[in-house]
């Protein structure tokens, strides 16, 4: 999900689409909450570690 989000990112800004901008910033950011909450040991959508 980090990796679709930077994506994401890079092409909004690329095109200057500013809902992509959007998107791939909230993307990123969930990515990297599930991320650290995997990271410390909570189980993450039934599984104890997300990648």
């Amino acid at each position: 999900m980090i990796a679709l989000g930077i994506i994401v990112l890079i092409i909004g800004f690329l095109t200057g689409i500013s809902i992509l901008w959007t998107i791939g910033l909230i993307l990123t950011l969930i990515g990297i909450v599930l991320w650290v909450m995997g990271s410390v040991g909570h189980a993450v959508g039934g599984r104890r570690h997300y990648w």
